[in-house]
């Protein structure tokens, strides 16, 4: 890895600061991320699970909305880099009391941190600490903007099955509009020369997409997968949506969800990718979850090695 190092800190050079999306990263970039993850996924399989890169370092996990797996993935991703951790919910915080995020973040800053993870329910909230904190801030999800990390872990475990990302043909089904996930993906497979497909209920499917991502964009699912090499299951995203968008679950799963028939449609030797958590029986059945097409528990396991990259890249610089 290149010993370039950004002004003023151990960053690589042409690194950002903060991590609000992928757009900030060109092709080179993420593929820089996605090699060192590789390397920690083999700490991950270890007896000892750990390294030393942070030791000596705070990590603030800064979840302002509810999150099982993403928490827990930082959290570990941090544990195994030898950081110390520091966990915060919005109701474990002053901002339950009417603390502003920017005193919050000012207070957390007064621990002398190396880094920040924040979750949060509004669109722009990482970009706006990011902008006031002299650390470095990782998105970990904003509102229906973008998840970036989750799109590293998705990218890597494409990666790691085909070899490449550049030419695969990618299919996002679901709930587009309001998904943070489906956002940061169409970015960082774009930027990565895969063929973006999205599919779902055109009250599900946000405008803009084809001109802004370049994605082609499909009302039916069929088209969608025909030919895929993957296949990425959206959550019903019932606690962004403002109204009913669809009938119901049932009606939803009969013409959009994943099963036996529709996996034919897909390529010879096609994967499927959830974010989780799955709602079985909705976005796909049981049968698709449990198939040896899916990898969303590998998914896990890549996320962890994913987050330990980008704080070894955006803490430690190396």
């Amino acid at each position: 890895m290149s010993e370039e190092r950004g002004a003023g800190d151990g960053r690589p050079k042409n690194f950002p600061k903060d991590l609000i999306d992928l757009d900030q990263l060109t092709e080179e970039g993420i593929g820089r991320v996605l090699d060192v993850a590789e390397t920690f996924r083999e700490v991950s399989e270890r007896e000892i699970k750990k390294v030393p890169t942070l030791r000596g370092k705070l990590v603030v996990l800064f979840f302002h909305e509810n999150s099982t797996r993403t928490r827990l993935s930082f959290e570990i991703a941090a544990k195994r880099l030898s950081a110390d951790t520091l966990a915060l919910s919005a109701s474990g915080s002053s901002m339950s009391k009417g603390e502003t995020l920017l005193d919050t973040a000012r207070n957390i800053m007064a621990m002398s941190p190396d880094a920040l993870v924040i979750r949060h329910s509004a669109a722009g909230a990482a970009s706006y600490l990011g902008e006031r904190l002299p650390i470095p801030v990782l998105n970990a999800g904003d509102g229906a903007h973008a998840h970036p990390t989750q799109a590293l872990l998705d990218l890597l475990t494409l990666r790691r099955r085909f070899g490449s990302i550049r030419g695969l043909k990618v299919a996002i089904v679901g709930d587009v509009a309001h998904s943070r996930v489906a956002r940061s993906d169409m970015r960082g497979l774009s930027i990565m020369g895969a063929e973006v497909r999205v599919a779902g209920p055109p009250s599900m499917l946000a405008a803009g997409i084809a001109e802004e991502y370049g994605a082609r964009v499909f009302t039916k699912v069929e088209p969608a997968l025909e030919g895929a090499d993957a296949a990425i299951a959206l959550r019903i995203q019932l606690e962004r949506q403002k109204g009913r968008l669809f009938p119901g679950a049932r009606e939803y799963a009969a013409v959009y969800g994943l099963n036996a028939e529709r996996l034919k449609l897909l390529a010879p030797g096609a994967v499927i990718l959830h974010p989780g958590p799955v709602n079985q029986g909705v976005e796909m059945t049981p049968e698709v979850y449990d198939s040896p097409r899916s990898l969303i528990l590998e998914q896990v396991k890549n996320g962890v090695a994913a987050r330990m990259a980008l704080l070894c890249l955006m803490v430690a610089g190396t």
